[in-house]
């Protein structure tokens, strides 16, 4: 049963990304009980071609999902990643050497030219091809040797909420098929995901602390950096508002100049390697004063100026990031809804957007 959001909210503006939200645990019980045994397939049929490395295709919010993939090869498997630049294909030209190489490309609608024209190159370059979308029908499927589906059903939102979530639990569990794993620590995700979106009102406390932020920072390292992207991309696209994502290890190496007590920072914080490696990160904004919101370990919380607890005792570190941004989209769409704007529309853009 997935979370459900008050029936008052039926008419208020960002009623489609609330309820596209509360369908997120629902959406992770489908992958896993319909659409495991296909990626299995899909991983199996890819690892008996043995590829020698990995580039990575997607745009937006599936280039976050596609960086998470990237930490799950290279950390789960050892086996070399790189994120595509399409327009060495698709403006240059370029004609890469890509036998043994598997290219993933990532995209919720499949349908984006410059993503389609990429990968059709890359399969004529030699790649082994594989397309993850919401749409097995569209293009970019079509010219893909492999597909997966990941099952999240219409999102008819603009900001993409549970084709992410979907996208990530989709990719880890091809990387298990692909090291033979058979991915069980995702089984425990979709009721742990009803119990963060339950906590919604924990966030809506929260949404009057940064209603009028001028500029957020977002920060993590390991399997929760792209967690900080995709939470920077969901909070300017709704709500407006400049929200910067630095590794942590990035932050120390400049950018952390600019933090003080008046823009908020937001730390996501992975049980694990990860968390610690932020460790020393989150010791120098303290020791600035930053108005610090973590969301990650009880005691990480604790030590902060706000935070939002995440059930992750128990929960391997890999599948964290399917958990940690469930609260930072509905801060997104919290403090939108504060702001006078409605996120299931923001201004200028376009659910599919047609690069080239």
């Amino acid at each position: 049963m997935s979370a459900t959001f008050p029936a008052e909210e039926g008419e208020r503006p960002g009623r489609i990304m609330s309820g596209e939200m509360a369908e997120q645990p629902e959406v992770l019980r489908r992958i896993l009980d319909r659409g495991a045994p296909e990626i299995r397939a899909v991983a199996a049929e890819i690892a008996a071609k043995n590829p020698r490395f990995v580039l990575l295709a997607a745009r937006g919010t599936s280039d976050n999902a596609a960086l998470y993939a990237k930490y799950l090869l290279e950390i789960r498997l050892g086996l070399p990643c790189g994120l595509a630049s399409m327009s060495t294909t698709t403006a240059y030209g370029a004609e890469p050497d890509l036998r043994d190489v598997l290219v993933i490309t990532v995209s919720q609608s499949g349908g984006s030219p410059d993503l389609v024209a990429s990968t059709r190159a890359a399969r004529e370059a030699g790649a082994i091809t594989l397309a993850v979308t919401n749409n097995p029908d569209s293009p970019l499927a079509a010219v893909s040797e492999h597909h997966i589906d990941i099952l999240a059903g219409p999102e008819k939102a603009l900001p993409a909420t549970k084709t992410y979530t979907a996208s990530l639990l989709s990719l880890y569990l091809f990387v298990e098929g692909l090291r033979g794993g058979d991915g069980a620590a995702a089984a425990i995700l979709p009721e742990l995901a009803e119990a963060v979106l339950a906590r919604k009102d924990e966030i809506k406390g929260l949404a009057s602390r940064y209603r009028f932020a001028e500029r957020m920072v977002i920060t993590s390292r390991g399997y929760g950096y792209p967690t900080a992207k995709e939470a920077a991309l969901k909070l300017m696209e709704t709500s407006y508002i400049p929200a910067l994502s630095y590794s942590g290890a990035d932050l120390l190496h400049g950018p952390l100049a600019m933090v003080d007590n008046i823009s908020p920072v937001i730390a996501v914080v992975t049980d694990g390697r990860g968390g610690e490696a932020l460790q020393p990160v989150l010791d120098r904004l303290r020791g600035r004063g930053a108005d610090l919101f973590v969301v990650g370990p009880k005691a990480q919380v604790e030590a902060a100026s706000a935070g939002f607890v995440l059930p992750t005792a128990g929960v391997a570190e890999e599948v964290q990031p399917i958990l940690e941004i469930l609260p930072l989209q509905l801060l997104a769409y919290e403090v939108t809804i504060a702001r006078g704007q409605d996120p299931d529309a923001p201004r200028a853009l376009a659910k599919v957007t047609e690069t080239r």
